[in-house]
């Protein structure tokens, strides 16, 4: 049994569908898939896109960053690395060879001119030196090959400098604690399809047929005749994401017929984001006299996923498409197009060394001999320290327990002394703090519902009552009882698990006994 991870990488859209094949099936088995959106973090700050997972598949939704089309730029955020491991969930993913496919601008294409009765090889070569003179691109062997087109030309497919979807494998293999997972090849999604599309359909040779892939932000047409790929459209820039009519389809697919020389359709066949019947009634109308149909995916076994992820398989039309031309091509029934950069190769051996460097290697026996015994040295000491800092909390802990307790007295001690001094202050008029004493112990005795917490004067005649009550309305009542008071102001505040009302009341306290008088 091999298992295979294919990663569709179009622009912040990925889709991700680990496939297997078991000994003695004629299909294959898709066992698990993710859809992620994929959003590199802004450079000194933290991602903080949200996702959510679905049973079998994933769901992420994220900003646009400004990456270009081809995919990821730079390193993805966490919660996007996290996304696509959780396709991983049940399955060893170091086990699990991982097949990256690209569209453009990630990949470049180039029709040959030169000979093509020249070997393999040398025609890679040609490829390189036609490239460098018409687009000024140094391309290594490594990274371009090329498939036969259906009027005997070909098509060349290339990349250039880093893969931006290879940067996005080793960042799920960085989560799982793996510097890097293997990747065999690298593909093209639309040569996948179109392969795919031409093994599943029933094609006549003389058929003109057109694949309308619908991706989030981006669309592909890819042509064929017969069971072969003629012509592949310019990425469409539109997607179920920014469609708002499907005529903008039919424009384009007009434009990319007479680019290709495609005079007619007899066959259209939708797949990706949008297999609606809706889609397939319009490619109707404007195109009566095509076949038009969805991709189907019989050939697979899907009894792995939900009900959900099935009724959306369409939109992992690429990654089923690369899953069944990479097993195709290990049982020698067909080669694609294949590409594999030096500096992935190299950096997935196991020695990364030159030559010379082997003399070195009796050193990496010995170093981690003598690094475990200073490891070893270093845990000891830690785990004294450790003991220390355990010892020193606990006593930290008790000194700020018992400074909040003398924090606490010294509150009351603070908020006696000022009592005791307004009572002196007004020992003048001890009559009238008699007064107001009583109805506030009065009120306060009837209500048992309110409490003072202050009582200060300033050096006028205004006293300020503060305290705490848990009915509204007793506030006004008390304050209109104390005569010339006035509620200045109340503040809801819970006091454990009550609902509590902080108040101030003024008065003046020099009118006091004038109005009780009266």
């Amino acid at each position: 049994m091999k298992t295979i991870a294919c990663i569709y990488c179009e622009g912040n859209d990925t889709k991700l569908a680990v496939v297997t094949k078991e000994k003695g099936s004629t299909k294959l088995k898709v066992l698990s898939t993710a859809a992620v959106d994929v959003v590199a973090p802004k450079v000194g700050t933290e991602a903080s896109t949200p996702f959510s997972l679905d049973t079998e598949g994933l769901q992420l939704e994220g900003i646009d960053t400004g990456q270009d089309a081809g995919g990821l730029i730079g390193q993805a955020d966490s919660p996007s690395i996290i996304a696509m491991a959780q396709a991983f969930k049940n399955i060893n993913p170091a086990k699990v060879e991982f097949i990256p496919a690209l569209t453009e601008p990630a990949i470049f294409y180039h029709t040959y001119e030169g000979r093509k009765d020249l070997k393999p090889q040398k025609i890679i070569e040609s490829l390189i030196n036609e490239i460098r003179d018409s687009k000024n691109i140094n391309v290594e062997k490594g990274s371009i090959d090329y498939t036969e087109l259906s009027d005997g030309g070909l098509l060349a497919a290339f990349v250039d400098g880093q893969v931006a979807c290879v940067s996005l494998i080793n960042g799920i293999a960085n989560h799982f604690g793996k510097k890097f997972f293997k990747v065999p090849t690298i593909k093209s999604a639309d040569v996948a399809l179109a392969y795919y599309v031409a093994k599943r359909k029933k094609f006549f040779p003389d058929d003109q047929s057109l694949i309308v892939y619908i991706g989030k932000e981006y669309s592909k047409l890819i042509f064929l005749h017969g069971r072969k790929l003629k012509h592949i459209g310019t990425t469409l820039d539109i997607g179920t994401l920014n469609l708002h009519t499907y005529d903008v389809y039919f424009s384009k697919i007009l434009l990319e017929m007479e680019t290709g020389g495609v005079s007619s359709l007899d066959n259209i066949i939708v797949c990706g984001e949008d297999d609606s019947e809706n889609l397939i009634l319009s490619f109707y109308g404007t195109f009566p006299e095509a076949n038009v149909s969805r991709l189907e995916f019989d050939d697979f076994d899907l009894s792995s996923l939900s009900d959900e992820v099935k009724s959306k398989i369409s939109s992992f039309s690429v990654p089923m498409a690369i899953a069944t031309e990479f097993f195709d091509e290990l049982a020698k029934e067909h080669k694609g197009i294949n590409l594999l950069p030096k500096y992935i190769s190299e950096e997935q051996k196991f020695f990364q060394f030159s030559w010379h460097s082997f003399a070195v290697l009796p050193l990496l026996f010995i170093a981690p001999f003598l690094i475990t015994l200073k490891v070893l040295q270093n845990n000891k000491d830690s785990a004294q320290l450790d003991q220390e800092i355990t010892q020193k909390t606990i006593l930290l802990r008790q000194n700020q327990e018992v400074l909040s307790k003398i924090a606490e007295l010294e509150g009351k001690i603070n908020s006696f002394d000022q009592t005791v001094a307004i009572l002196d202050s007004a020992s003048s008029g001890a009559g009238v703090w008699h007064e107001v004493i009583s109805d506030i112990a009065n009120f306060a005795g009837r209500k048992q519902n309110l409490w003072l917490s202050r009582i200060s004067k300033d050096e006028g005649p205004t006293v300020l009552l503060e305290g705490y009550g848990l009915d509204r309305p007793d506030l006004s009542e008390f304050a209109y009882n104390l005569e010339s008071a006035t509620l200045k102001s109340v503040l809801y505040e819970p006091l454990r698990e009550q609902n509590a009302y902080k108040y101030n009341i003024i008065f003046d306290i020099s009118s006091y006994p004038k109005k009780k008088n009266e």
